[in-house]
This record gives C-alpha cells, structure tokens and sequence, in this order.
C-alpha cells in the first residue's frame, strides 16, 4: 500500500510506501524538501499538514512540541502518513538534484591538526560519478546498519581525479565512531558510506551578501561553500565569522586567512569564547553570533548560513531574526547534533 503526498505550493505529488515517513519518500523521488539531521533532532524539516493524518516516530521536544503537533506540524523525517496527505512546505530547489549514492571508500590520510580534530581524506571509487552540492554531508554505514553523518569539506569543483573528499571529524568522547577513528582507524581502510544528503548549501538564485557562521568543526562545510564561491569566481560580498574555545580550536586557521587574501570580497572574522593568555589572542572575543550582531546591527538585506553547535544555531537564528531583521527565510542552517543529542530526553 502506498500514499500521495502533495507538497504545496510547488504542487509536487510522490508516492509514500506504507510504513515509510515522508522525507526518505521525498529524497527517493528528487523533490527537494529541507532537512538537517533526519533523526527528528533538528526541527530543519518542520512542515505544516494541510490534510491528511500522520504517526510521528521518535523525536525531540525541541524539534517538535506537542502544541505544535497539536497546531497541525509536522517533522517530515519522522511522520508516516496513514491517509493521503497534503503538506505545506518550502521546497529547495536541488536538494533533491543528485541522488544518494552507496560506495565504499579508502582512507587516504588521517591527520590531527587539533588535540580533538581529525581531518580525513577519502579516495571515492573513479567509476562512481558522485555529485553533490557545497555544504552537504554523507552518512558513514557502519557493520551493524547504524549510521554517522558528516558534512563534506571539499567543493565538488575540488574533487579532482581521481575523487577524493575532506571531512573534519571532532572526537566524541565515548562516541562509538569517532573512538575508533581516533584509535584505531588506519590509512587504507575501507569504509562504506551514502551521499548527499542535506539541503544546506549556497542559494545561486540569490546576488545578496552572505554571513557564512561556523563553530567548531561547522567550518567543514563553510570551508566547501568558500571553495564553491571561489571556483565560481563569486562577486558576492561574504564574511566567516570562526567561533571556537580556543586558538587550537581554529584548526585551518591560515587556510581561512588565505582564503580571505585570495578572495577580495571576503572577509575573515575569528572568535575566541575562552582564550587563553597562553593563547596570545589579540582578536575578537565572546559568542560568536554576538560578534556578528555588533558588526552587521543590520541583517535584513543578507543572508546568513550557520552551522556548528545547536546552541549557536539556535541563538544565531532567534537573535538575527528578532534583533537585526533578518528574514527567517534568509537563515540557512545545519545544526551539528551528535548521537547523544539525538537520544537525550
């Protein structure tokens, strides 16, 4: 048995299998709807239900409470339809442009650039033709099924050949994936992995100067989208703004102060929350979303992509928006929740 949903205004109808939520539904059939975590954490799939009735699976208070379900809201990532449906929700033109693709991979290099950081190169399979869009991430497939996602720090004009991708991985203390990579993982080793998936990447259709926002390892798909925007030979104006603890935590420090000498309309603002006088910073200091707030008071004419810790995310979310006009629909975010995120209560 199957059911129709219809996503409105766009009128795109697909085909959801019994038993099945409506985003993996949505993804198989290429209609673009925007997600982050695809675990009922985030809140990024939140989407209103016009008609029809839904189950929702597991899923977090703060993505969706109660008077919101009550209200008529919906996570697409979590709810199964049990009639037809209709759903009002914004679609995304080329989240669901290339298919997520299975392929195994080879570590081609693991190295440490931060006490808590490993930056991973993969070599992809030459016979595989994977595309996806800057700021995207992939899903690691490990021997029991269960599964780790990453944004991918390489621009897809980076790729070379054969391809090979960047990732930033923070290690998780207790994490069952990271505890190994960080002990015992090995050059050569073959993992199995799945992408793209993700709607957070730069929006073409659009000459407005961008805020690109990261905490810690959210730089890796900060740092695709600069690649991107420098492959493009992009006139838009763009700032980074880094947040970090520390001045160990901003682990492609130079490469970001290369990047802004190479790329004349942007400009590179790192934020240390707890320096150290070991650290010797004479730079900006605080949260990193209030540095933002106090250069640019005036955010309505921008357009702000954030990614990195969900305390960050939100507050950057509700402070842009609430304090320095920025549209809501001008705050493009991938919320980097963790395994332990997902399951708290």
């Amino acid at each position: 048995m199957t059911f129709k949903v219809s996503v409105q205004p766009a009128g795109l109808t697909f085909d959801v299998a019994r038993d099945e939520a409506i985003l993996p539904a949505a993804i198989r059939s290429g209609v673009g709807l925007p997600y982050g975590c695809r675990d009922g954490a985030c809140g990024s799939c939140k989407s209103r239900l016009i008609e029809g009735r839904v189950i929702h699976g597991a899923h977090q208070a703060k993505a969706l409470s109660a008077a919101e379900e009550d209200a008529g809201w919906i996570l697409t990532c979590c709810a199964t339809p049990q009639t037809d449906c209709v759903v009002q929700a914004r679609t995304v033109a080329g989240a669901g442009e290339y298919p997520p693709l299975k392929m195994p991979a080879r570590v081609a290099s693991l190295t440490r650039p931060a006490p808590d950081v490993v930056v991973m190169k993969l070599q992809l399979p030459a016979s595989v033709a994977f595309k996806y869009r800057a700021g995207q991430y992939l899903e690691f497939i490990l021997r029991d099924g269960a599964r780790r996602s990453y944004s991918m720090a390489t621009a897809p004009e980076q790729l070379g050949n054969p391809p090979a991708l960047e990732l930033h991985l923070r290690h998780m203390p207790g994490g069952r994936f990271t505890e190994h990579v960080f002990s015992a993982m090995k050059e050569k080793d073959i993992l199995r992995l799945e992408g793209p998936f993700g709607s957070f990447f730069l929006r073409e259709d659009s000459d407005k100067p961008i805020v690109l926002l990261a905490s810690g390892t959210g730089f890796a798909p900060i740092k695709a989208i600069l690649e991107h925007l420098r492959a493009q030979s992009s006139t838009r104006p763009a700032v980074l703004y880094w947040g970090c603890r520390h001045k160990a935590d901003l682990y492609q420090h130079d490469w970001a102060l290369d990047a802004a000498a190479a790329m004349p309309n942007l400009r590179y603002v790192p934020v240390l929350s707890e320096a150290r006088p070991d650290d010797h910073w004479g730079g900006r200091s605080g949260f990193v979303h209030q540095a933002v707030m106090a250069d640019l008071p005036d955010l309505s004419g921008h357009e702000v992509y954030a990614c990195g810790a969900p305390g960050m995310v939100d507050a950057g979310r509700r402070d842009f928006v609430a304090l320095c006009g920025l549209p809501e629909e001008a705050f493009f975010a991938d919320s980097f929740t963790s395994e332990a995120d997902k399951h708290a209560a």
